[in-house]
């Protein structure tokens, strides 16, 4: 068996680190996530993120190099096709995607798709935009309401979304709109990660509330991944955050919601205090939804250091055979044009209490480095058809 007995891998989704070579093809040229957020803010405090050796990899205007950074660090490139949460996360456990997701951020879904959608549901479709869910319901469920028409709407996610009034549209019947849609969006060229049901109570603006009888209808990986590995092993596969609805549950064996990144950070220091022996696999995912899409440098900033404060109760909990890995699964440049993920290499270091080295790694062509890492230092085989190699012996 391997080193560690625990490992803790954490995305903080969408710190992408610079563009990647073919980021001009994504309209994604000279995008750098957290070297932008830094050289766009007056101050801007990451102590624990420091230490690690953040600033060691990627220079940042207000946080100096560390002299001994703790960890280990380099760049990951996505080997992937696309920039978005699902193709980073498999590419991470192992699958390589040559197909991307499609997203419909800057177009709505084409008028094919909707005719289809609409004559099998039997609805008007209204809405057809990117959108947050808060403002579609204040901008159209009095319509739905009254109407009896159906919305559907979109995200900067590969995601098609309808809401459902609990009362007037029904449960069942958004349901049934969601597995017709995610039929239809099984085509190539219509192909989304998620379809989610997003059903909401309250009559009109102002009251509209949206429910916890959300059902998404994801993707399963089209392998098996370095999740699958572990579970069969017998290893415990606990995830945090989104990472249950991006594989679909496959290769976990518990699951934890979250309601926040801090949130999330706080489920994951909780899980450290107990006694397992496999992987935690955390998605934090507001520095992407709530800060990136929406151009906001400023939340971004404030939320990775809210994040550092957290990162050191962590890493004060962390025995000698436990392992943290940290990185991103794209980018989403907050100084960028538009509302979408941006084309980046993202930031990989590595750490644990143990430690005897430290310092910059080669920068690897794929994020399935982690996946291989992973079950390389449990002494698990990676599924036939994966891609990536382990660096668990350069991690001394």
């Amino acid at each position: 068996m391997g080193n560690y007995k625990r490992i803790f891998t954490i995305v903080i989704d969408s710190l992408g680190a610079g563009a990647l070579p073919d980021a001009a093809d994504y309209g994604d040229a000279g995008t750098d996530t957290l070297g932008h957020i830094s050289q766009s803010m007056d101050t801007f405090t990451i102590p624990n993120l420091q230490k690690l050796g953040m600033a060691n990899l990627h220079p940042l205007k207000q946080v100096a190099p560390a002299e001994k950074p703790l960890g280990y660090f380099s760049y990951l490139n996505e080997a992937s096709t696309g920039k978005d949460t699902m193709t980073g996360h498999w590419e991470m456990m192992g699958l390589h995607i040559t197909t991307p997701f499609q997203t419909f951020t800057e177009t709505g879904f084409p008028k094919e798709l909707l005719d289809e959608l609409s004559r099998r549901t039997g609805r008007t479709i209204i809405g057809n935009k990117s959108a947050s869910g808060t403002e579609i319901l204040d901008e159209l469920a009095e319509e739905e309401i009254a109407t009896g028409h159906m919305i559907v709407y979109t995200s900067a996610d590969s995601v098609l979304q309808i809401c459902g009034n609990e009362e007037t549209f029904g449960l069942d019947e958004l349901y049934r709109c969601c597995e017709i849609a995610r039929e239809i969006t099984m085509k190539d060229e219509w192909k989304v990660g998620r379809v989610i049901a997003r059903p909401y109570t309250g009559k009109k603006k102002g009251e509209f509330k949206r429910t916890s009888n959300r059902h998404d209808y994801a993707l399963k990986p089209y392998g098996k991944t370095a999740l699958n590995a572990l579970q069969e092993a017998g290893l415990d596969v606990i995830s945090v955050g989104k990472i249950y609805d991006i594989f679909d549950g496959e290769g976990l064996t518990e699951s934890n919601k979250s309601k926040s990144s801090v949130h999330g950070m706080e489920q994951t220091i909780d899980i450290a205090k107990r006694d397992f022996k496999g992987l935690c696999y955390v998605n934090l995912v507001d520095f992407d939804a709530l800060w990136g899409h929406r151009r906001n440098v400023l939340g971004y900033a404030k939320e990775l250091e809210k994040f550092d404060e957290k990162l050191g109760e962590l890493m004060g909990l962390l025995q000698d055979d436990d392992l943290l890995i940290l990185t991103a699964d794209h980018g989403n440049d907050p100084t960028h044009t538009g509302t979408d993920h941006t084309r980046e290499r993202v930031p990989f270091i590595a750490w644990s209490p143990s430690m005897k080295g430290c310092g910059r790694l080669d920068d690897a062509q794929t994020f399935a480095v982690i996946g291989a890492t992973i079950a390389d230092n449990f002494g698990v085989s990676m599924p036939q058809g994966t891609i990536g190699s382990s660096i668990l012996e350069k991690l001394g």
